[in-house]
């Protein structure tokens, strides 16, 4: 059986510990230590995993550890190298810089000893700046690490009030989940006055460039609650709940492509949505490399600002738009609802047809919008076809493909390259044309005289596509919602061209429908969806109903509503009035023309 031996234990009445020292203890320091001491490796020489850094396992008294370091008893002062050889040479990668001396010195040895020394600097001067200009051609478009320019804080289009209540918040990114199914539209109105497109126009090159002059005209951009066609129908068809524009449309189902701020005002009546725009808002505007790696980073008055672009986009779009059509018009059934009534104004609006359609969005919703056409077009059975005429401009030949260059032997890579920088803005002129259904899209690529000169331009080419053909381009699907890689097949001048590239794919249909469902189900009132300006969320904010109004303008407009009573009934027998809530900043409003 194992025996246990209970060892000595001195008695310290004093404190405790021992009382008195071992004998194998004596003669040995002290070395301070602390519980908070990290506890790590019991030797280590070489501290190679936390060299350059400070010592983990640092004592928190310092440097204590002198006391147990060894100390050589020998004087090694007096030690010397025996071994005095120089060392050898390393072995040196040869770079651009040791090339290039070496074949200064090869051009210096055959020109001779007098020569030699009265021309070396000027060879290398000239081999310096050989080599720098082969630099910038290898370097150009390319950017370093170090050349971040730093991240541009944008503004939102409305500053939002201490008023508004926060009702929604969504990620882009997920609207490509949403699908819906919507039926074919049905047409309820057509009226306006359009002109014919010039085909020669289609004729043009780089090589046969036409200047673009101005053109005047007028151009109506009406938002919801002021179409008096819209408030004719709020109150007579059956059923229909939700009004808009194709405008506004385009800008909600393309929300995900966007980057640039923008708003919409919803007001919610009864069971009834109008989705409407600020009067200074800037929706009408088109927007220029938004899209793009690199946005326009110029700032103030430059003309090369994000604002100065937009606004000389939406200029040529506008000029380019009536400048290529013939002075024969096609008249409709209903002459334009926003065009002058003055003899003086007569005849200077410009060539447009709205078409009013409806659609069934399905669980009781039916939307009713405003479409546009922008001219006519015969085909080669003389039969007429509405289409979008818009335009694409250049502002700066060096930020990608130039266009004067590479149009007419490369259309498909300026295509493409467009289709990259200005993916939300050919979007959102895909969605207009298929919801009026457009025949055609005609593009037209328009540049400057020169890159520092925004009043000049030149028209460089035109092109037709069909809606349906260019949504299936850039990936844009009206029911169906997935995301894949797309390969862009384009026949140019007898070449072809593949381009690889990945867009979302956007249930336009399911993403209108699931903002509808979900402002249906908010209370009556006024609301402002707001896309954030620096990140992928649309926000939807709860508003006072005088939001967006002035006082005086309201004054104003009350008169001026008392005055014109007896020529609404008139000219509107059987229309009643839209909802007070909803009209009562709408009567007396301009129509904006840029």
């Amino acid at each position: 059986m194992a025996s246990f031996k209970c060892p000595d234990v001195v008695n310290n009445p004093g404190g405790w510990g021992p009382c008195t020292l071992p004998e194998q203890f004596k003669d040995i320091p002290y070395q301070p230590f602390s519980k908070a001491d990290r506890l790590g490796r019991a030797a280590d020489f070489t501290n190679s995993a936390y060299m350059g850094r400070r010592d983990r396992y640092a004592s928190q008294f310092g440097a204590g550890g002198d006391i147990f370091a060894y100390y050589e008893e020998n004087d090694e002062s007096s030690f010397q190298l025996v071994d005095t050889s120089k060392a050898p040479k390393t072995f040196r990668k040869k770079t651009w810089q040791n090339r290039n001396l070496q074949r200064i010195r090869r051009d210096e040895r055959r020109m001779g000893g007098t020569m030699q020394m009265l021309s070396r600097g000027g060879v290398r001067d000239r081999d310096r700046q050989r080599q720098e200009r082969k630099l910038q051609k290898r370097w150009a478009g390319r950017r370093r690490w170090t050349d971040r320019t730093p991240v541009k804080v944008r503004d939102p289009s409305v500053e939002v009030q201490s008023s508004w209540k926060p009702m929604e918040e969504l990620e882009t990114g997920k609207f490509s989940k949403l699908s819906a199914k919507v039926d074919k539209p049905e047409d309820l109105l057509l009226c306006g006055s359009v002109q014919y497109y010039d085909k020669t126009w289609d004729r043009i090159n780089t090589k046969s460039e036409k200047p673009l002059h101005p053109v005047d005209r007028t151009h109506h951009n009406v938002t919801t609650t002021d179409d008096p066609h819209i408030r004719k129908y709020s109150q007579s068809i059956k059923g229909a709940n939700v009004f808009a524009t194709d405008t506004i449309l385009s800008q909600l189902m393309a929300s995900s492509r966007s980057v640039y701020s923008w708003d919409i005002v919803v007001h919610r009546v009864q069971d009834k949505l109008f989705f409407d725009k600020r009067d200074d808002n800037d929706a009408d505007l088109l927007t220029v490399n938004e899209t793009a790696q690199e946005l326009p980073q110029e700032e103030g008055d430059h003309y090369n600002s994000p604002e100065r672009l937009s606004l000389e986009a939406t200029y040529l779009n506008q000029m380019f738009g009536q400048r290529c059509l013939k002075k024969q018009t096609k008249d409709l059934p209903e002459p334009n609802p926003f065009s002058a009534s003055s003899e003086e104004e007569e005849g200077q609006a410009a060539s447009v047809a709205y078409r009013y359609r409806k659609w069934n969005l399905g669980d009781g919703l039916t939307l009713v919008c405003r479409c546009t056409h922008d001219a006519v077009l015969q085909d080669a059975k003389h039969k007429d076809k509405f289409i979008n005429v818009k335009t694409l401009n250049e502002w700066n030949p060096k930020s990608g493909v130039d266009w004067r260059q590479k149009l007419d032997v490369q259309r498909g890579a300026v295509l493409a390259t467009e289709l990259k920088n200005n993916g939300c803005k050919l979007a959102k002129w895909t969605l207009e044309s298929i919801l009026a259904g457009s025949a055609a899209l005609k593009l037209g690529y328009v540049t400057r005289n020169a890159p520092n000169d925004p009043q000049h331009h030149v028209v460089l080419g035109v092109q037709q596509f069909k809606p349906t053909e260019i949504a299936k381009q850039i990936n844009l699907n009206l029911e169906n919602a997935w995301g894949e890689t797309v390969m862009v097949f384009v026949v140019c001048g007898g070449r072809f061209f593949f381009f690889f590239f990945f867009l979302s794919c956007v249930c336009c249909a399911g993403v209108l429908q699931h903002f509808v469902k979900m402002l249906m189900k908010m209370p009556e009132g006024k609301y402002v969806i707001l896309k954030d300006p620096m990140k992928p969320l649309v926000r939807i904010y709860s508003v006072p109903r005088g939001t967006f109004e002035d006082d005086d303008d309201e004054d104003d407009d009350s008169e001026e509503d008392d005055e014109d009573d007896d020529d609404e009934e008139e000219d509107d027998e059987g229309a009643e009035a839209a909802p007070a809530a909803v009209t009562e900043a709408a009567a007396g409003r301009t129509v904006t023309s840029l």
